[in-house]
């Protein structure tokens, strides 16, 4: 090397060295290199990170022996203000030649021989080489690692969350809540997170369904509370569905009365009632001693039951009354089709004739039967318009 050359190379090789310790230690600060040196570790991640230890093992002797050769370097050049000819030498060598002395790595017991240990002589370009593979293949796995915590680590808080919040709303409540099973799957899935998030793929999904699960018994709670706050207006409100329903029986009652005389109905058109039924489901639910959970879920059963029979009650009502207006359309259109008969001329034939008198008997003799009636009517209608002169 000139000179000149020397100067500049040992320049470039000082802000080089103080690049490399600024990455190593952004390295050693980092928050997953920190926890990894202290986590219990195991399975695919324990496996991940000793191949990156290793590396990084490997990376702070290269360090330490390249910042070695600096330091000799540096001292060199500080001895006289220019350099002389043996300096110059003893800088080429060290900036230039194989001047970095890598020692074997102790090894385990099982591992050695009785060899001696090889060592390596590197150039300073040969060293930033290895000290990088080393550095990207530590960086590798904290970037890996990282990435499955980052996904995961936010569900176990969110897990951890729900579960505090059910236990804050149990404890609003004033009853115990099972909540022991939750913990354990937390506690288990967390230290999943930890000890091995390489080999967690199954805890996300686990994660997930373990949070919708304590979302479910917080929203059971909060309606568990609100039921305790406003029983009384509750109870009010489902005794008012009972009137409705009861309300809606009796038409469906009347309603069964004033047909039966005019339509023949079979057995099962006779209304039932649900009023028994729920009468002794509320009174039940007035001196249960059920806890405030299934409290509500009768309460929101029977509320449900209530809606149901009223719509059950009015719907029969109005398929009885529909009966009534079905045999008065049947009439109609039988007064229709005797008005075809005469204008196509079949009004006094005996056939046609016959067909109309069975289809008006049917339809105005009480109860009529709607079924044959119907049939009748069709029949007499066919008859009609398949004639003619």
């Amino acid at each position: 090397m000139s000179r000149e050359g020397a100067e500049h190379a040992l320049r470039a090789r000082a802000a080089e060295r103080d690049r490399i310790s600024g990455d190593l230690l952004d390295l050693e600060s980092h928050t997953t290199y920190q926890v990894l040196k202290n986590a219990s570790l195991r399975g695919a991640t324990q496996r991940r990170w000793e191949e990156a230890h290793t590396a990084l093992v490997t990376l702070w002797s290269l360090y330490d022996a390249y910042r070695g050769v600096l330091r000799d370097a540096e001292k060199i050049r500080a001895e006289r203000p220019k350099l002389g000819g043996e300096q110059l030498d003893a800088l080429t060598a060290l900036l230039a030649g194989r001047s970095v002395l890598l020692k074997a790595a102790a090894k385990p017991v099982e591992q050695r021989s009785l060899l001696p240990p090889v060592e390596e002589r590197l150039t300073l370009d040969e060293t930033i080489l290895r000290m990088d593979a080393a550095f990207q293949a530590a960086t590798d796995a904290l970037t890996e690692i990282d990435a499955v915590w980052s996904a995961l680590l936010p569900r176990v808080d969110a897990a951890a969350a729900a579960l505090a919040g059910a236990r804050e709303l149990a404890g609003r409540l004033g009853e115990p809540v099972e909540l022991t099973r939750q913990e354990a799957d937390l506690t288990r899935l967390r230290e999943a997170v930890l000890a091995d998030p390489l080999g967690a793929g199954h805890v996300k999904q686990e994660l997930d369904a373990l949070v919708r699960g304590l979302e479910n018994i917080q929203a059971e709670l909060r309606q568990a509370l609100a039921v305790k706050d406003e029983y009384g207006a509750r109870r009010e409100n489902l005794q008012a569905a009972l009137d409705r329903v009861r309300a809606a029986e009796s038409e469906a009652r009347l309603a069964h009365g004033a047909v039966v005389v005019k339509i023949a109905l079979p057995p099962q058109a006779q209304p039932r009632s649900a009023m028994p039924e729920l009468e002794a489901a509320l009174a039940a639910l007035d001196v249960s001693a059920d806890s405030w959970l299934e409290r509500t879920r009768r309460l929101a059963a029977l509320e449900q039951r209530a809606q149901e029979a009223e719509a059950k009650a009015t719907a029969a009502a109005r398929g009885l009354h529909g009966l009534v207006g079905r045999r008065d359309e049947l009439r109609g259109l039988l007064g229709a089709c005797q008005a075809k008969a005469a204008r196509v001329g079949m009004v006094e034939d005996p056939a046609a004739m016959r067909l109309y008198e069975q289809a008006r008997l049917l339809l105005w003799t009480a109860p009529c039967d709607l079924t044959k009636a119907a049939a009748a009517v069709d029949q007499y209608k066919r008859a009609i318009h398949g004639g003619g002169r």
